[in-house]
């Protein structure tokens, strides 16, 4: 029977993935020659032709021209929690389980969100660009003033506002009692689990609408998943909402922010400020944004460690062995298509080749 070997990686991760695969009898073949460059669409295809399962990026698209390539492709791993680059319908109708690496990325990528609401609120990257370019001659009263983020001298409880209250929003909110916060949250498909929180009295968790959540945070912390109707969910009506003291932080998806709206809004101080790890049209900004003295950014770092980024690896490259193996892959996003004619076809004409 023809043994299915070959595995198309995109793009180079973490070394811990080649073993798992080579232990899995695969050989792997990358892509990517160049760590800042990717690698164009025409190049995945003509891979695709030949190879067994592919091992995307979140910076590849893995549309219908590229599933279609090969009637042989069995399946496809993809390097991230989110699989927006991938056309999962498509995938299904043609047969091709599609799988991700959910679950390891959570208290990374809240670590970063306070990092970056940190940062942006006590103005961390403007401090150390002004003692490195030596301009830090006396210290005086006036020099970077931020702003609290506990109750700081006044003693005023501030609050977090949390969009999108799924895995990482609540590790954000568990966060937020180191600092006396209050947190509200809104999500119209975890209210469940916005309740369940708002029963321990250490999180001082309440359910809002997403007007009252703007209005009265002095910080707006975004995680929710992108879907037609969060994308540009903050645009220019919804920052006019927000008080002018009032910082932006977003690790959840670029398009969930109107960027060139946040731009207008940052240089006219409408806010304070904002940090952003995603960006609209990645890897680029919308033009100003990089001026914008108020805002911290950052280069979707979210899950950024090494710890988390060998445990993707891991992840992916199991599920890619299992797709090889024609067995269900642990992180199936796409489960119901192992019970398709299209898979079995699929699976049959491999075996064939």
């Amino acid at each position: 029977m023809p043994d299915a070997r070959k595995v198309f990686m995109t793009r180079r991760v973490p070394d811990v993935a080649f073993s798992i695969l080579r232990d899995g009898g695969a050989d792997v073949t990358v892509g990517q020659t160049d760590e800042e460059q990717g690698i164009s669409k025409n190049d995945v295809i003509a891979a695709v032709r030949s190879t067994d399962v592919l091992l995307s990026l979140l910076t590849e698209p893995v549309d219908r021209d590229v599933l279609s390539a090969n009637p042989n492709l069995l399946g496809v791993a993809n390097y991230a929690v989110g699989f927006n680059n991938i056309d999962v319908k498509a995938a299904t109708e043609l047969g091709i389980p599609v799988s991700n690496t959910p679950g390891v990325l959570t208290e990374t990528t809240a670590d970063l969100t306070w990092a970056l609401l940190l940062g942006v609120a006590r103005r961390i990257p403007e401090a150390h660009n002004y003692m490195v370019a030596g301009r830090y001659k006396l210290w005086g009263p006036n020099l970077l003033l931020g702003d609290d983020i506990g109750t700081g001298a006044t003693g005023r409880r501030k609050v977090l506002g949390i969009v999108g209250y799924g895995r990482i929003g609540s590790a954000v909110a568990r966060r937020a009692i180191g600092f006396d916060m209050d947190v509200v949250a809104y999500d119209p498909h975890n209210s469940a689990g916005i309740e369940a929180d708002a029963a321990n009295p250490l999180l001082n968790v309440r359910a809002v609408s997403l007007e009252e959540l703007l209005r009265t945070s002095d910080f707006v912390s975004l995680h929710p998943l992108l879907t037609p109707e969060t994308k540009h969910m903050i645009g220019e009506a919804q920052l006019a909402m927000m008080k002018p003291t009032a910082y932006l932080i977003n690790v959840a998806r670029g398009p969930v922010v109107h960027e060139a709206a946040l731009v207008k809004a940052l240089q006219a101080k409408q806010i304070r400020g904002a940090a952003l790890d995603v960006y609209e049209d990645e890897p680029l900004m919308a033009p100003g944004l990089a001026e914008c003295e108020n805002a911290v950014l950052v280069p979707h770092i979210a899950s950024a460690t090494q710890e988390t980024r060998d445990m993707m690896a891991t992840i992916a490259a199991t599920n890619a062995v299992a797709h090889l193996r024609r067995e269900r892959a642990p992180n199936a996003v796409n489960p119901e298509v192992y019970e398709t004619a299209a898979y079995h076809e699929r699976v049959g004409n491999a075996l064939r080749v």
